[in-house]
């Protein structure tokens, strides 16, 4: 039993997204494909144990998924013309053919990208079927209710059912409509990758990877795209560290504490060439730099840094500020004050976050707090930077964000100014 179990879970874990995707686009009902994926699991949990793991586990989900899809019409008294093609095209076999991970994926991303939908509700359709987020991750991720991310989610889905929208990617057209809501998600996926908004693990490699994947197949439909190219570029440079930002237990580690020797150094390189395509491709077109250039511009400072004290943070801060004109926003505003603190002085960082809290867009966040308590430390106001980072401790719904937080505060002494240690 408990073999199976894991082994259920593991399929799930990894071909999770391929089964969904690959009903939905039979379907073309997404609610629909969720509930029978979830119906095939539960059917693997009670057969598994006595009949054996099949040869393909993850085949033998789909299959029955797809059965279970047309149980579901037939209940609903829904035979017409799409639920007999549908039909004659299922083999009886468990181990039904796999289809192609690429096409369904993209179908889900484009599909999620509709322009029937809202933004905000393409953004949280997204983050929920194509990254597999819960709806308080997406919350804390958009910083926004649980009640609105359900909402939306919900919205969504009957509008594109009402839509009647294909599961399939649009016309070659139409890509460049709906490119700048995928390329949104498809980093909102990444930087739940780079820095999960909950659980116990600092960083999660396989939804970095799906979005890198899913980028680098977007450079693909658009080769001189300049904010396509940008993107991955910007996602290379970012991947490229995480073989030194957890320790083999999975604690976070600081960015001045990072050995520089296990980045990926060949990504890096990798990641510079795309960001000059990128450049390229904007200077054919007469234009500057979009947000996603600058952020792979700010990214490539610190992977060419040997060192954090190195690090040509007026540079940093120069990006940022031209950032905050392109892409305006609280966290680049708090990005901003981070640089601006290493490369002038915490001083001159404060009234930055002052204005931010002010605003009150990054209430109920962890960042604002977790930031002012870096700088009051630097400043040897230790009372008070160990009561921001306790408050943003609280405040984090990731363990180890948690515990990395709490140690910095029982750790702080009243020694006056301390160096700098960004974040992870």
């Amino acid at each position: 039993m408990d073999d199976a179990r894991r082994t259920v879970e593991a399929v799930w874990r990894i071909e999770g997204l391929r089964i969904v995707a690959s009903v939905a686009r039979m379907t073309g009902d997404l609610g629909l494909a969720e509930d029978v994926a979830q119906d095939a699991v539960l059917e693997a949990l009670g057969s598994w144990p006595d009949a054996g793991i099949p040869d393909n586990p993850g085949a033998w989900l789909t299959s029955v998924a797809k059965r279970r899809a047309i149980d579901a019409w037939r209940r609903r008294e829904r035979r017409d013309e799409r639920y007999a093609a549908i039909a004659h095209t299922l083999d009886e076999a468990a181990d039904d053919e796999w289809e192609l991970i690429d096409d369904d994926v993209l179908r889900l991303v484009f599909t999620a990208c509709h322009p029937a939908l809202s933004r905000e509700s393409q953004v949280a359709l997204t983050l929920r079927v194509v990254a597999g987020l819960s709806t308080d991750e997406i919350a804390r991720m958009l910083l926004t209710g649980v009640p609105t991310v359900q909402a939306r989610i919900t919205r969504a889905k009957k509008t594109l059912a009402a839509a009647r929208v294909p599961y399939e990617p649009p016309d070659p057209a139409e890509w460049r409509a709906r490119l700048g809501a995928v390329l949104g998600v498809v980093y909102l996926v990444f930087t739940e990758g780079y820095a999960a908004t909950g659980g116990t693990r600092w960083v999660r490699p396989d939804l970095a990877d799906e979005a890198l994947r899913l980028g680098r197949i977007v450079v693909g439909l658009l080769p001189h795209e300049p904010e396509a190219l940008a993107l991955v570029s910007l996602m290379e440079f970012q991947r490229s560290r995480f073989a030194a930002r957890e320790t083999p237990d999975g604690e976070p580690v600081l960015l001045a504490d990072q050995d520089r020797r296990r980045w990926d150094h060949g990504q890096i390189a990798r990641a510079g060439r795309m960001l000059a395509r990128s450049d390229a491709a904007a200077a054919a077109r007469g234009t500057g730099r979009g947000a996603y250039a600058l952020q792979a511009a700010i990214a490539q400072c610190h992977a060419v840094a040997a060192s954090v004290d190195e690090t040509d943070w007026a540079r940093i801060a120069l990006l940022y500020d031209v950032l905050s004109r392109v892409a305006p926003g609280p966290v680049v505003e708090l990005n901003r004050a981070v640089a601006v603190s290493m490369s002038q002085g915490p001083e001159h960082a404060l009234p930055i976050l002052d204005r931010l809290e002010e605003a009150g867009a990054l209430r109920g966040s962890h960042l604002l707090p977790s930031v002012r308590g870096e700088l009051l430390a630097r400043l040897g106001r230790v009372d008070e930077a160990r009561s921001e980072l306790r408050t943003a401790a609280a405040l984090t719904g990731n363990s180890s964000q948690r515990d990395v937080l709490l140690r910095k505060a029982d750790r702080l002494v009243n020694t006056g100014p301390t160096a700098a240690n960004p974040s992870p």
